[in-house]
C-alpha cells in the first residue's frame, strides 16, 4: 500500500516537474546552452506564487505572474551572455546567485507556507472530490498538454524555426539575417518562464515555497531529459517533434518513479544527489555501451560464420 501511494505521488510530482524539464530542454537541446539560471528561477516561481496567493491573488493569476518573473530571470542571463559577452555558464551562475537573494527579498524570509489558503490543487480537489495526488496529476497533465501543444506550434513558426536553427548552426542563421543574440535571449526567457511556472505549480502542490527548493534543478532536468531520450528516443525517430517534448515529460516521471522506488528500498534522502549523478552518468554512457556491444558482436560474427562453414 505504501508503495502504491509513493508511486502515485511520484507520478504526480514527475508531471509537475516535467514542465521544468521542458524548460531545461529548450536551452540544453534546442539552444545548446547549459543554463544554470534554472536553480534560481525555479525557486523564484515558487516564491512569487506563494507570496501572491497568501496576499489573496488568484492561483491562476499567480501562475501567470510567476511565468513572467521567470522570463525576467532569463532576460537577465541573456543580457549578461549576449550583450556583456559573459560565458553562458558563468552568466547563468551569476543570475542563479543573485536570485537566491531576490527570492528571500520576495518572501521576506526563507520560506512561505500555503497552509489554510486556497490553491489550484485544493480548489480542484474540493470540486471533483479526488485525492490530492490525483488532483496534482490532473492539473500537471493538463498544463503539460497545453505547453507541449503551444511549443510544438511555436517552434514550427518562422521565429521558432530561427530559434531552433540558432542552436544548430548560428553562423548560417546570421548569414540569413537573423539576430542570434535576440534568439538566445528569447529562448532563455521562454525556458526560465517555464521553469518558474513549474516551481509555482510545485509550490502549490507541496503547500509551501522555500528559497532552496530549486537546488539541483539543473541536474534533475538533465537526468529527466536523458532518461526520456534513452527510453523513448527510438520511437521519436519515426514520430513528430511533439513526441520528443512529451518524451521529456515522461522522462521526468520515470526519474521520480526511480527515486520513489529507491527511497522505499531504504536509501536515505541525503543520498539522492549521488543517485541522480549515477543515473545521469549511466544514461550518458548508454550510447558508448551500445557501441561496445556492437563492436563485440561484429568481432564474433566472422568467427561464427567460419565455424558454420
Amino acid at each position: 500500500m505504501n508503495v502504491l501511494l509513493a508511486m502515485q505521488g511520484a507520478v504526480a510530482q514527475g508531471v509537475l516537474w516535467g514542465i521544468m524539464t521542458v524548460g531545461v530542454f529548450m536551452t540544453f537541446r534546442i539552444l545548446n546552452i547549459a543554463d544554470m539560471t534554472c536553480d534560481g528561477s525555479f525557486a523564484l516561481g515558487g516564491s512569487v506564487c506563494a507570496v501572491l496567493i497568501v496576499r489573496g491573488v488568484s492561483p491562476l493569476a499567480a501562475l501567470a505572474v510567476s511565468f513572467f518573473a521567470g522570463t525576467l530571470a532569463g532576460l537577465a542571463t541573456g543580457f549578461l551572455h549576449t550583450k556583456l559577452k559573459i560565458h553562458e555558464i558563468l552568466a547563468g551562475i551569476l543570475s542563479m546567485i543573485a536570485l537566491y537573494s531576490i527570492n528571500i527579498r520576495v518572501m521576506g524570509r526563507a520560506n512561505t507556507p500555503l497552509l489554510g489558503v486556497s490553491t489550484l490543487m485544493t480548489r480542484l480537489q474540493r470540486s471533483v472530490h479526488l485525492g490530492f495526488n490525483q488532483t496534482s496529476l490532473v492539473i500537471g497533465v493538463a498544463f503539460c498538454a497545453v505547453i507541449v501543444a503551444v511549443l510544438y506550434w511555436f517552434l514550427g513558426t518562422e521565429i521558432g524555426s530561427s530559434l531552433r536553427a540558432t542552436g544548430n548552426n548560428p553562423r548560417m542563421v546570421r548569414a540569413l539575417g537573423v539576430n542570434t543574440d535576440t534568439m538566445k535571449i528569447l529562448g532563455l526567457m521562454l525556458s526560465n518562464g517555464l521553469i518558474a511556472l513549474s516551481g509555482a505549480l510545485v509550490a502549490q502542490s507541496q503547500g509551501y515555497a522555500d528559497v532552496g527548493m530549486g537546488t539541483g534543478t539543473i541536474v534533475v532536468g538533465l537526468a529527466s531529459i536523458i532518461l526520456g531520450e534513452v527510453i523513448f528516443g527510438f520511437f521519436g525517430r519515426f514520430l513528430p517533434f511533439w513526441f520528443t517534448l512529451a518524451a521529456v515529460v515522461l522522462g521526468s516521471v520515470v526519474y521520480r518513479i526511480i527515486i520513489a522506488i529507491v527511497l522505499q528500498l531504504g536509501l536515505k534522502s541525503t543520498d539522492l544527489k549521488l543517485l541522480t549523478a549515477v543515473i545521469v552518468a549511466l544514461a550518458l554512457a548508454i550510447p558508448v555501451i551500445r557501441a561496445w556491444f556492437a563492436r563485440a558482436f561484429l568481432r564474433r560474427r566472422p568467427a561464427r560464420e567460419e565455424a558454420r562453414a
